[in-house]
């Protein structure tokens, strides 16, 4: 047996893994144990990947984000279109099934984030509106 002390999501856990030789059935592949506590001079987290810095909407206008990750298949509407609460602004693919992507209110576009067949993810600004 040969023990490991194993770090998963900033907590250490020690294990014990059994050897095994050519042609030996295994009796049993792991045991883990409680975490144990482990000092280390540098805790290493996984840090989240930095997204790239989103287009800034202006002051006071309200922000359309994307409710699931998915591939903007239409763009109905341009910079400076008034719509109407309800209306269809673009066509979002997620998972095989097309979602329309509606104006909470009515008002004007002043920004479009997003151009047809781009990749977002859930939280990404499509739209600005004012």
């Amino acid at each position: 047996m040969r023990k490991f002390v194993v770090t998963v999501n900033g907590t250490s856990y020690e294990v014990e893994v059994e050897e095994q030789g050519e042609g030996n059935a295994p009796q049993s592949a792991a045991a883990v144990s409680e975490p144990v506590k482990t000092e280390s001079a540098a805790p290493q987290s996984a840090a989240p990947k930095s997204k790239p810095a989103a287009k800034s909407a202006p002051a006071g206008s309200i922000t359309i984000s994307a409710p699931m990750p998915g591939t903007i298949l239409d763009i109905n509407v341009q910079v400076g279109d008034n719509i109407t609460k309800g209306q269809v602004l673009c066509i979002l693919e997620a998972m095989k099934m097309e979602n329309e992507i509606m104006a909470p209110q009515d008002g004007k576009v002043v920004s479009v984030n997003v151009s047809k067949g781009a990749s977002v993810n859930a939280g990404d600004v499509l739209f600005a509106l004012q």
